[in-house]
Order: C-alpha cells, then structure tokens, then sequence
C-alpha cells in the first residue's frame, strides 16, 4: 500500500520526534527523485515538501527540461520515465550559433553511435510523474504541506529541525514540531532556508538578463534538432518537444523586460524571429509566456556536521546549455550511491548505519567537485563570451564555433556534456546498476 502523510502532531521534546536516517527538505526535482532513489534502500526517510497533496510545486510549470541521456538512464531505472504521459521529444542534433558572428557548430547523435542526445520534457509533467512514482513508495513518509522554520541543538548524533504545519478547519492554525534526523538533505532550491540555517554563504552573480519561456509553434515541425542561438542578451533556444512543437527559452536584458512582457503575441513572435533567424520556419503562435530572472547561486561548502546541499540549493547556475536539473540530479544520485554502498558495508544493516557521519560526507563533496567545478565554469564562461559584444571577442567565437565543428576533441568535450557524463557519474547515470524493485 502507499505510504499515507502523517497525521499532524503538536511540537514535543526533541527525544521524543520522529527519528529519521534521512530528511530531505524539499519535494521539487531534484528532492523527490532522491527520496525515490533512497526508498529501495530500506532506510527511514522523511520528505518534507511546502506544497499540500493534490498540487504540485510551483517549479513544476510549462518549462521544457532537457534531460541528458544520462539523466534519462536514471530516471527511467528510478520509474519516473515510465510515469510521463505527455509525449516527449527526441534531441538528435544540437545547432548553435550566435547571432552577428560567422560560423557555427552541429553535433549530430549519429556520428557517435546514438539514436539521440537526450529528451525534452514539460515540467508539470515531469512533476505529475514524480508524484506517481511518490504514491508508491512503502518507506518515504511524507510531511505535506509544511514548512521549514530552523534548526534546534539535539546533540552530536542527529539534526533537529523545526518545521511548521497547517491544522484544523482549512488549516487555520499553524502548529511547530522537531523532527529529528541523522542526515539532514537541503533541496530547497537557490533562496535555500536550511542553506541559511546552516551558516552556508553563497557567492552571487546578476547576469542581469530576464528569460522568457513559452511553448512555440513553427511552420516547419521539431525533427529532433535543439538550436541554441546566442545574442548579446542571452540565449535563444528553441528545445523539440513531443507534440509538434518547440519549448522556447528568449533572453533579454532585465532592462527591457517589462516592455517584452507587455508585447502581444504578435510582437513577442516578431521580436524572437528577429533574434533567432527562419531556421525553424516562420513563428506561428506561442502558448502563455513566463519569466525568469537569471542569477547564479553557488554555494560556499556543500557539507555541514549531518546536513548536505544537492540540486539549486548547493548551485544554481545560468541555463545556457541546459545544465542546471541535470548537475542537480547527479548530486541525488552520487548521495544515494555513497548511502547504499555504507549500508553495504555495514553488511546491509541499515538499522545500524549512520548516514551522516563525516567520512561519508567528505566522499560526496570530493565526487562532486569535477562534475560541479567544470558544469559551472561552462556554463557560466558560455552565458559571459556569448554575451559580450566587443569588436575584438567576435573573430575569436568565429573561430571557436568553427573548430567545435570540426575539430573531434572539441566535439567529444561537448558531446560528454550535453549526455551528462562529466567527472565521477553515479552508476544509474551510466545505465550500468538497475534499480531494485523498478518493474
């Protein structure tokens, strides 16, 4: 049977909380998909998610993901592929270019022995899958909708955290208790509150460009290639979504995104035709449109005593290249690897192992560095050296974008990025290690 939310209980002393292995704070991408990969695990697990059964987090919208094929590995061995209703697109190619400069660069599935790069994914859908996959799980005790308040001192052998949770008729009275747990996991997104409470600072940059994302409709249907046209404003992409249209990612300066968020769709289709050219055809129609602001966040440490930050709470980066849920769910995957090999070790008592001591949080850090190191430098050099117009950068982008086409070295660089295998990839990534009790 599903496992049911806990009925809602008064705050009591913190001995007598629920003890769990781990809490994972956050039930978005990247917090429901480790809660999935830890539940076969046969650990106490506990997700405490803001939004209440029957709604989906407000990540969870029109966006078009792009998930890498490692990314589809894993979340087809967790048996969240398998829960998407709506159709997905096939990236078979990859065309990028910029905007005023010569050249540019094709990488073709093909040539290296793929069918395809990747898929195209809705979010609401992707969320309606995990939320599936959620309802069958047997371990996961889910606390919804609450809300993380702080940390309380429970001693060196546990995290004690205070999270708050709506009671009485429509929820008209808000009542705090401790939950006590041996890892505590903060994948509560770029304004992380356990981030805070933790004492983790962050490094901050404003790209100052605004992203415009909406559903698009062309004269010339997807056939499988994802182009990504750069301008001095940011990225046009155009990503092939399983219904016969594109997903649409236009930036524009922060400066002059009010007046784009008041064009009409006659304006707003004339004004990203502009930018990307007719290679797909002439613009027909776009569904509503949304905004976002684009700002990096990086955390200084992804480790303290008994906590851990995975997905955009430890980093959220620009989404050129469309890196971010990618890198994030690397980050769950390599924590509920490191989990199952001590329970290994321990001779598969997960009784008796003890998700957060040191050694294993020391492990995750070290196999996140490379993958997290070099994802963001790439993501973040792209989103700068596209945007930036000097006279004296252009010839050097010509010169870039014609050797990433020609020369095999540099393809491979991007190819191994846009698959998502970068650095130490867990097992599930790489299509090697089936989950256990995955039909």
């Amino acid at each position: 049977m599903p496992q049911t939310d806990p009925p809602p209980v008064s705050a009591s002393p913190a001995g007598e909380d629920t003890l769990h292995d781990v809490l994972i704070i956050g039930g978005g991408l990247v917090g429901a998909s480790l809660a999935i990969a830890l539940d076969r695990l046969g650990l106490d697990v506990g997700l405490v998610e803001a939004a209440a059964p029957g709604a989906l987090p407000a990540v969870f919208d029109e966006r078009n993901l792009s998930f890498a094929e490692a990314t589809v590995n894993a979340l087809t061995a967790l048996g969240v592929m398998q829960k998407l209703r709506a159709p997905t697109g096939a990236i078979r190619r990859i065309h990028v270019s910029r905007n005023g400069d010569f050249g540019r660069t094709v990488l073709d599935a093909a040539t290296y022995g793929r069918d395809e790069f990747g898929r195209v994914v809705i979010a609401r859908d992707f969320g309606e899958a995990l939320e599936a996959r959620l309802a069958e799980l047997i371990r996961v005790r889910r606390y919804r909708p609450v809300r993380f308040v702080g940390l309380v001192d429970t001693g060196a052998d546990t995290r004690g955290v205070r999270v708050a949770m709506r009671q009485g008729a429509e929820g008209a009275v808000e009542v705090e208790r401790v939950l006590r747990t041996r890892l505590l996991v903060a994948a509560d997104g770029t304004r992380s509150g356990v981030r805070a409470a933790l004492g983790i600072d962050a490094d901050e940059h404003d790209y100052q460009q605004t992203l415009f994302v909406t559903r698009l409709r062309c004269e010339r249907a997807p056939d499988g290639t994802a182009y990504e046209r750069f301008g001095r404003d940011g990225p046009t992409a155009l990503l092939p979504r399983g219904d016969r249209s594109y997903g649409l990612v236009h930036g524009v300066a922060n400066d002059d995104a009010q007046a784009v968020a008041a064009l009409d769709d006659t304006g707003f289709l004339a004004r990203v035709q502009q930018a990307f050219g007719w290679r797909a055809g002439r613009f027909l129609g776009c569904g509503p449109r949304s905004a976002y602001p684009v700002t990096r966040v990086l955390a200084q440490a992804l480790t303290a005593p008994r906590a851990v930050l995975v997905g955009n709470a430890a980093q959220t980066i620009h989404p050129v290249g469309a890196q971010g849920f990618n890198l994030g769910l690397r980050d769950a995957l390599t924590l509920a690897e490191l989990i199952e090999a001590g329970c290994s070790q321990n001779g598969n008592d997960r009784t008796g192992f003890d998700c957060g001591v040191p050694a294993l949080l020391a492990h995750y850090a070290e196999r996140r560095r490379e993958d997290r190191e070099r994802t963001v430098a790439f993501s973040d050099g792209l989103a700068r050296f596209t945007a930036n117009e000097s006279s004296l950068l252009r010839p050097l982008r010509s010169l870039g974008l014609f050797a990433a086409d020609r020369l095999p070295a540099a393809q491979a660089f991007l190819v191994g990025a846009a698959m998502g295998y970068r650095g130490d990839v867990p097992a599930l990534c790489r299509g090697d290690a089936p989950a256990e009790g995955v039909a």
